[in-house]
Order: C-alpha cells, then structure tokens, then sequence
C-alpha cells in the first residue's frame, strides 16, 4: 500500500510542535557528537584511562551511529515511525544517564555504544519526520529548519562542554540529555504520526546478513579513520584487517541488497541521479563541516594557548550567520531559485573562506582576526547544506524519502570521519615536513640566530640559572618556536587543499538535471 503524499502533511500548531520536537532530537543527536572533545581529559583523569583508551568513547559513538543510520528507514517501516522514534529517544536518554555514572573507561565506552544506536536513528527518522509534515512547496523550508539545527549542533557542543566541564563536572555533558530527552519522548508519542506502508516482515524474512555485512563494513572503516593516525595506518596489522574487513564487507553487503527480497537498506533509491549527485556532494559538505569544526578549536588550543570553552566560543559567530540565512535560502528555494546556483555560491564561498585561513594563520593569530572568516564560513554552510538537502529528495516519493535521507545522514558522517581522518594525518606528516625543512635556518654561523640565543641565556641567567642551564633553556625554546612554526605552516596547507577540494566541486553541481530545483513542480501531479 503506497501512501498518499500528502497523508502526513500537518498544518498549524500541530506542525509547529513535531518540527520544534524534530530539530530538538537532531541538536540532542548532534551536540553528543561534539561534546565529548572537551571533556576527555577530565574523563582520563577521574577515570584512569589512557590517552588511547579515551578515544574510544568517540570512537565508539561514531561506529554505533554510522551502523545504525543506513537501517533507520527499514526500522521505521517495521515498528512504525513513531514507536521507533520514541524508543530511540528513550535508548538514548537512559544511556545518557548510564554514561554519567560509568565507574570505568569501558563502561563508559559500552553505554556511548549504545548511546549512538539511539542517537544515529534521532538525525535520519528527524529529517524524514519534518520533510513529510510540510506540503511539497514548502520543503525547501523544511530542510532550512532543519538544517539550523544540523550546522549549529556541531558548534554548540564545544561551548556548552566547557562550560560544564569548568563549572560542574564531566557526567552533567551526559544528563544535560535527560530532562531534554523525557520532554521529546513525551511530545513524539503525542503528536508524531506514521505513516502506513504496508505489511512488516516476519522474523524468518528479516536481512540478518545484510545486517552483519553493514556492521562489518561500516564498522571496520569506522575504526581506520579514527585510529589510522595514531596506530601508523598500514603498517599497524589490526589495521590492514579491517581494511581488507571493510572492503570485502562492502563488496558483499551490496551483492546481498541487490539480490535479497527484503533488503535492509534499499540501495535500488539510489537510481535516482539527483540522490546520487546529492550523495557525494553530502559527503564533500560533512567533509568541509565536521573537518572545520574539529581543525578551528585544536588550532587555538595546542598552538594559540585559548581555553577548552573560548576554543568552542570562537565558531559561534559562523554558527549564528548559519542560522540567520536558513530561513532565507528556504524561502528562495521556494521562490524557484535553483539549487544549482545556491550550490555553486556555497563551494566558491567556502573557497575563499579556506583561503582567507590560509593567509591569516600565524603563530600570533588572535581572536578578532578569526570573526570574519568563520561569518563568511556560515553563509558558505547556509547555502550549501539546505540546497543539497533537498536537492537529494527532490525527485523522492513516499517511502523513498526515509530511503533517501538515510543515505545523506550516513555519508555526511562518513564525510565528518573521512575529513578529520585525512586533516589528522596530513596535520601530523606535514609538520614533521615543515620542521625537517625549518630547521637548516637555524645556522650556528647565522648572526640572527646566534643574537636570539644569547638573549634568551642572558635572560634566564638573570633568572639565577648557570650560564650551560641558561644554554641549554634558550635551545629548548627555539626547538618549541621551530615546532609551532612548522604545526602552522601545516594547518594553513590543510586550509588550502580543503578550498582547492571544494573548488573543485563546482562542474559536479552543473551534473544537476535541469528544473530539479523547482520541487512543487516535479512531485505535485
């Protein structure tokens, strides 16, 4: 049974209330995702972890959201919407309760598990939920709506962190959720309808390979792009596993959907070609989104010296512009604008933001030098991230929305892993580069040189230090200069390749078909 495509469509105060419980369970999936990083040292101590063990606990969250987003959809069709919507909320409330009181490192990291099977469903069953409850003409409002709270989750997780962190303690990160988390519940189970297709499968007949397949390919790629950096990638054996884990994961897990009568994900929605451009232009977006977002407060915490909450505070600014132009870009998309100019403008402003980076960045870069790049950062995300939303379901019906939307949300976070995976490491390789290259300035026969060094003897032995102590200092604070130099020259390499990379992205978006922006047109007969 195919559902009309208006049978979900809400209007008034109703519409008002699922939209305002919809973008409160994407904020409460999102801020998770982010506001961990400013705590883990804090967890590290009161714990007892070691620096490899914390990052388990965002690692274990990512793989959990990243297995259970592509299978959301089916989900939602087997247990109803709304029941499954609830139930999320509920698993991920509870498990924000349980992380709280973790008395160990790997009960915290089991609880984030199952924290992010709760969470991944929030985002994908959310989109789906606010896209079906506004009238075809107005989903490019929708998507804005939605869109506000995708962009500024990523951002208010930092602040909001260090802020608890600093006056409070690390578990209220976690029961920050719970009185949020009761409120959603309540208001799904009241106001949040679904929608009928048709019969559930019986046990016998549910995808269980495709399931194991999913969880071993989504899973082990997880796992290289968070640890690859720190374990030496392809040198380190549990690594080259996974990846060949992941690869024949893949291989067979889209054999099994092709084939099998009721798969788990519908991969047969990605024939639609504007989904498809859609898909890679999500995952270049994630990229650009969590990338920047994780590079801006480790830049200004291990070079600039700022503190966990004014490291967070500093993206507030690109946040806010985000959220001022939703509403806007919405309304012309409405209007008829295509997407395919909205898009273009967004990879160009991106462009110029990354370059801008590129010339600003110094050891010395204070904070009113970052204001203006990360406003021109928020209208690249506000034009890029509504019209590539809808321009992936633009062409979907019924059933195929929840199809389509779990795609976006899965390759927007692989986007997010692949990006911070990549930045980490050639963060990492090019400074070892830079310094190698820095390093034959500082010439024992150069005049400068020898004038800095003697300075800095002078001054600690005005300090009471021995004149081979004083020596010995002055060289150390000339190899910390030579170190922060090169970690800078690295970063800005990082923000030009991220530009060239989004610059690159413009003849993709020219792939659109024509009139696919003009949504109303496509799917109101």
């Amino acid at each position: 049974m195919q559902p009309n495509e208006d049978d979900l469509v809400e209007y008034g105060f109703r519409r008002v209330i699922i939209t305002i419980t919809a973008i409160l369970c994407a904020l409460l999936e999102i801020v998770d995702t982010t506001i961990v990083n400013v705590a883990l040292n804090d967890m590290r101590g009161s714990l007892g972890a070691s620096l490899t063990d914390i990052a388990w606990v965002i690692t274990a969250y990512a793989i959990a959201n990243v297995i259970i987003i592509p299978m959301t959809s089916w989900l939602s069709k087997q247990f109803g919407r709304r029941n499954y919507f609830a139930t999320s909320i509920v698993i991920f409330t509870v498990s924000s309760f349980l992380c709280g009181n973790a008395d160990n490192i790997w009960e915290l990291v089991a609880f984030r598990f199952v924290q992010g099977l709760g969470g991944g469903a929030l985002l994908v069953t959310a989109q789906t939920i606010i896209t079906e409850s506004y009238p075809i003409a107005k989903r490019g409002m929708a998507q804005a709506i939605y869109g506000m709270g995708v962009i500024v989750g990523p951002t208010l997780g930092p602040p909001l962190g260090g802020y608890l962190v600093d006056n409070f303690s690390w578990p209220y990160i976690f029961y920050i959720n719970i009185p949020l988390g009761i409120i959603a519940t309540f208001l799904t189970l009241i106001y949040v309808r679904s929608p009928k297709y048709g019969e559930k499968l019986k046990a016998n007949q549910v995808d269980w390979i495709g399931i194991i397949l999913l969880a071993m390919f989504i899973g082990s790629l997880q796992f290289v792009l968070e640890h690859g950096q720190q374990d030496d990638w392809f040198d380190n054996a549990l690594i080259v596993a996974l990846s060949i884990t992941s690869l024949f994961g893949l291989i067979l897990f889209i054999w099994r959907e092709m084939t099998y009568e009721h798969p788990i994900v519908n991969l047969k929605v990605l024939k639609d070609g504007n989904l498809r451009i859609g898909t890679i232009m999500t995952f270049i977006l994630g990229f650009g989104l969590y990338g920047s977002t994780f590079i801006i407060p480790i830049y200004t915490q291990s070079v600039l010296g700022f503190t966990a909450t004014d490291a967070g505070l500093i993206l507030v600014p690109s946040s806010i512009t985000t959220a001022i132009m939703m509403p806007f870009i919405g309304k012309m998309l409405q209007n008829g604008v295509p997407q395919k100019y909205l898009v273009t403008g967004g990879f160009v402003i991106f462009f110029i933001y990354s370059l801008w980076m590129f010339l600003m960045m110094t050891p010395d870069t204070g904070v009113e030098h970052f204001f203006w790049p990360l406003v021109v950062r928020g209208v690249g995300l506000g034009l890029l991230f509504v019209p590539i939303t809808t321009l992936s379901l633009s062409t979907l019906k019924g059933k195929d929305i929840g199809d389509g939307a779990a795609f976006t949300g899965m390759t927007r976070q692989l986007g997010g892993s692949f990006g911070i995976a990549i930045i980490t490491t050639f963060i990492a390789r090019w400074t070892q580069q830079h310094r190698v290259d820095l390093l034959p300035n500082i010439s024992a026969i150069n005049f400068k040189v020898q004038e800095r060094i003697q300075g800095l003897q002078h001054m600690f032995m005005n300090k009471g230090f021995s004149a081979n102590e004083a020596l010995d200092k002055a060289h150390k604070i000339l190899d910390v200069s030579v170190t922060k130099q090169a970690t800078v020259l690295s970063y800005m390499d990082v923000f030009l390749y991220l530009g060239v990379l989004f610059l690159a992205c413009v003849p993709f978006v020219l792939l659109i078909k024509k009139g696919a922006g003009k949504v109303s047109a496509m799917s109101a007969h």
